[in-house]
Formats: structure tokens, C-alpha cells, sequence
């Protein structure tokens, strides 16, 4: 039987699933496709910040900073859980970008998005300071300042969860084969990846949020329509083990006027990113090269006293930004704000809203936009709301982790500290709901490496959309860290063996 929707969303990234959120929100019906996973793509492979872009200023992006900067301490206000205030050291290195400049750039930084909730910038003497320790003794002071880190696959996933609670239709493993414009609605076709069926869904509104795949589905769609410029650009980013003890980031200045963070990660390791680099390969496929590896080791090695290598790597992931082609030369400079191009097609005819660029901190105001855009078409739609609404499992509150961790170890009283840490910051309140019927160790279930049980990957398949062992290890969390290949082929295995899932739980 074909379906209708008032909207059909091509893309599970962060774009799409925001924009399914705050649609489905306003009373209007939403399906949504994503061809691979939730966040396969671009939204799981970036920096894991929230963001303003101190850098951006330098290429005169004053209202995408400014904006980006108001919307760092809105989501801090919606996922706490996954979203955490850090603060960046930015070594002074003589012969760089001057100091007079950088001490302008913080200030603009603390004044321009409304700050309230995060610190303002400092500078800070290295010779005496814990944060100096780690770095090399011809780095004298630093200047420190607030931005936020993020689980940015989560925050994807919560997003669809969120707008499955308003009534949105997601499915996942589904490609869009084509879609065409019969007099004021779409006809789209849609393949099940894993049954290999087909099924159709009229929809009056087309938002292609295809993150790379942007100009593909363009042209799939309305072929005799000029494609917008797009440039993609790879950024590939390296973990290591923990350079050092303190939990700030560094934000380092190369040479080549780039810029590479150190990020604390996951407890262990050590976050390092990111290149740069006009990509025009194959977009299933995307590897870091060698090159981008000994880059990012050398670079980080220029500051700190822990000479890294290539060896030291213990997982690399590359992602590719669609961004706006404006024609400048570096990949660094080109924009990173985004472009809303609505395709009304002829008078009554179906319209197409083409999502082209952006960045993971300004996907809910990009949702905001998107549905203004289309206002005329649903003039009935509510306003906008989702600045005041928590994503599921950030009801915890700003300053309510160990709250929330107190109350998970009286209820689990079994489970490791750093068990129910992971459990909190990952899911929030959501925590409760995966453990509700567990009452001891044994009722966790099948152990399958470090703190991952059976009863996680159960909630992970019935609710948040997990098919398989890259799905619970890559994009859940980044368990993939610690499990070795024995243990991941067990969950894949134990995976396969489930049961059919419901048809509603199966596609949310």
C-alpha cells in the first residue's frame, strides 16, 4: 500500500533527522530515508565540537559565528548528556597569527552569541600551569577559551528518536530510486536495502538533506535544473592514546595556517583533527591516506613533548563536508554556513528544498529556516519550538550528570562506577528505561567485551534503529575502541541471531 506525508526527508544525517524533528513537532506528517544508518556519513565523522569557529572569523564569517555561538549554549540546554562544556588552549606561537589578533578574535568570540552559561577567555602562563606540562618549553602562554564537545552520532540518533515521538516515519536501509513531480505531489520510490521490496510514498514536499549525495538526488530529481555548486572536502581525523592527564583541548596553529585540535576522548585516548582536502573519490569508500595520518602526527608532535607516529594510531575515520562552492582557492576557507535552495518547479507544482552545506552546530536552526521555507505550503504548521525542548534523555538538566549517575547506581547498585558513567553520559534518563527490568549482573545478559551487554544492544535494536555490530560499536558509542575482532564477530554473530523485530519497532 503507497504512503503520504506531508514532507519526505532524503537523508539521515543531522540535517535531515533535525529537520524531521522539528516537522513532525509542528503537526505535519514526515517520512524519512537514509540509505545506509543513521549518521553513516558526514554527521558521524566530524571533530565532536560544538562549536563557533574562532577561526571562521578570519574569513569575515561574523554571522555564521555569531549564530553558531548563540546555538552552542541552546543544545548544551537540550543534550546535556552528550553535549559537555570543554575549554581550549590556544598555545601562543610566535610568528603566526599575531597576538593583538587572537586577544580580538577571543573577545569578539565571548561577546558575540549571547554567552551566559560558558566561561569568558583568560590567558594563561604555561611555565607553572598543569596545562603547560604536556607541551614544549618554548611555548610560554596560551590563550584559553569555551566551546562544547559533542557525541555528534547521538545527537543524530536522538533527533530521529525525537521526531519518531512526533509521529515521523524513519527508515533506514532504504535508498530512494527516484522521485518525480505528478501535479502537486512527489511520487517517490523507495527500496528496502535489506528485503529488497519496493514501496512508494507521495509527499508534498521533497527535502533532500543528502549531505554529499546532494547533487546526485538533484539531478535524479529535476534533471533539467542547473546543479548548485558543491565542493566536498575530506576531513580525516586520528585517536590515540591519552597524551596527557588534564581534560582541556588544545587548539594548535600550523605552519600551512591550519588548525588541529587534541581532544580528551572517551577516557583513553586522545582526539586529533582535522585535515582538509578537495575530495572527489568514491563516496562508499573513504579512506585516510597515509599522508593525512604522518600530517596530523607531525603536526601534533611540532607542540607536544610525546613525539607521535603513525604506529601510535589506534583508529582513523574520514568524513566529507558538502560545502558551498564560492570558488576560493584553500579548502579551509571555504564556508562553512549553509545554503536553503527551495525549487518550486512550475505554478502548483510540488516543491524541492535543497539542503547544500552547513555545520553539526547550527542543524537546528538550519531546521528553523528549512521550515520557514516552506511555510506557504503548510500554513497551518506551528511555530517554532524545538530551542525549548530537551532530545530524549537530556531532561538530566546542565548540571545534573552525577545527579542522574547517584540515582542509576542506587537503582543498578552492581554495575561498575565506569559503567554507569558511560550509561549517563551516552543516554541521560534514557539509561533507566534500558535497565529498568535488569536486577543483577546476570540479567545484563550476554557480555560481549569491556562494559557492553546484551540488554544495551537489545534497547539499541528495539529503539534506536541498530542493525548491526558497526551500528552498536561505531556509531552508539565508540566501543569499537576496546573490543578486539573476536569480540565484535560474537555481537555480530548474537545479532544475527535475533528474532524479527515488530514491523513498528523495526522501522521506528
Amino acid at each position: 500500500m503507497d504512503k503520504y506525508s506531508d514532507i519526505f526527508v532524503i537523508g539521515g544525517g543531522v540535517n535531515g533527522c533535525g529537520i524531521a524533528r522539528d516537522a513532525a513537532g509542528r503537526g505535519l506528517s514526515v517520512t524519512l530515508c537514509e540509505q545506509g544508518d543513521l549518521a553513516q556519513g558526514t554527521s558521524s565523522s566530524s571533530t565532536k565540537l560544538i562549536h563557533g569557529g574562532l577561526r571562521y572569523l578570519e574569513y569575515y564569517e561574523f554571522s555564521l559565528v555569531r549564530k553558531a555561538l548563540a546555538e552552542r549554549e541552546v543544545l548544551l540546554r537540550i543534550a546535556p548528556h552528550i553535549i559537555q562544556p570543554i575549554r581550549l588552549l590556544l598555545p601562543y606561537h610566535k610568528g603566526l597569527r599575531p597576538a593583538w589578533l587572537i586577544r580580538l578574535a577571543l573577545f569578539l568570540y565571548d561577546n558575540m552569541g549571547g554567552r551566559k552559561l560558558l566561561p569568558a577567555s583568560k590567558t594563561v602562563d604555561l611555565r607553572d600551569s598543569v596545562e603547560g606540562g604536556p607541551l614544549k618549553k618554548r611555548f610560554k602562554r596560551a590563550f584559553e577559551y569555551s566551546d562544547c564537545t559533542v557525541d555528534d552520532a547521538r545527537l543524530v540518533i536522538l533527533n530521529a528518536m525525537a521526531a519518531r515521538d512526533n509521529g515521523a516515519h524513519i527508515y533506514t536501509r532504504s535508498r530512494v530510486l527516484s522521485a518525480q513531480r505528478i501535479d502537486s505531489f512527489w511520487t517517490i520510490r523507495v527500496l528496502d536495502v535489506d528485503t529488497a521490496t519496493e514501496y512508494v510514498v507521495h509527499s508534498k514536499v521533497l527535502v533532500n538533506a543528502s549531505g554529499p549525495w546532494v547533487s546526485e538526488v538533484i539531478e535524479k530529481c529535476t534533471p533539467m535544473d542547473p546543479v548548485t555548486r558543491l565542493r566536498l572536502v575530506k576531513g580525516s581525523h586520528i585517536i590515540v592514546p591519552k597524551l596527557y592527564a588534564h581534560s582541556k583541548s588544545y587548539t594548535l596553529q600550523g605552519k600551512d595556517g591550519r588548525i588541529v585540535f587534541t581532544i580528551p576522548f572517551k577516557n583513553d585516548f586522545t582526539l586529533i583533527g582535522t585535515t582538509e582536502l578537495d575530495y572527489d573519490g568514491d563516496l562508499e569508500n573513504i579512506e585516510v591516506q597515509e599522508e593525512e595520518v604522518s600530517y596530523l602526527c607531525d603536526f601534533v608532535s611540532d607542540y607536544f613533548l610525546t613525539t607521535l607516529s603513525p604506529k601510535d594510531v589506534v583508529f582513523r575515520y574520514a568524513g566529507i563536508r558538502p560545502l558551498f562552492d564560492e570558488g576560493v582557492s584553500a579548502a579551509q576557507a571555504a564556508t562553512r554556513d549553509y545554503i536553503l535552495e527551495l525549487n518550486a518547479g512550475e505554478e502548483g507544482a510540488a516543491p524541492l528544498l535543497n539542503i547544500i552545506g552547513g555545520k553539526i552546530t547550527t542543524y537546528r536552526v538550519l531546521a528553523e529556516e528549512a521550515l520557514a521555507k516552506i511555510r506557504d505550503y503548510f500554513p497551518s504548521m506551528g511555530k517554532d519550538w524545538t530551542a525549548r525542548k530537551c532530545l530524549p534523555g537530556g531532561d538530566i538538566g546542565i548540571n545534573g550528570y552525577e545527579t542522574a549517575l547517584s540515582r542509576l547506581r542506587i537503582q543498578c547498585p552492581f554495575l561498575r562506577v565506569e559503567h554507569a558513567q558511560r550509561l549517563i553520559g551516552s543516554y541521560g534518563t534514557l539509561a533507566f528505561k534500558i535497565l529498568e527490568q535488569v536486577a543483577d549482573t546476570d540479567a545484563l545478559g550476554e557480555h560481549f567485551g569491556a562494559d557492553l551487554y546484551a540488554a544495551e544492544v537489545t534497547y539499541l535494536m528495539e529503539w534506536e534503529w541498530a542493525r548491526t555490530a558497526d551500528d552498536v560499536l561505531q556509531r552508539r558509542g565508540k566501543l569499537c575502541l576496546y573490543l578486539d575482532s573476536a569480540q565484535v564477530q560474537k555481537l555480530s554473530s548474537w545479532m544475527l541471531q535475533q528474532t524479527a523485530l515488530p514491523e513498528d519497532r523495526k522501522y521506528g
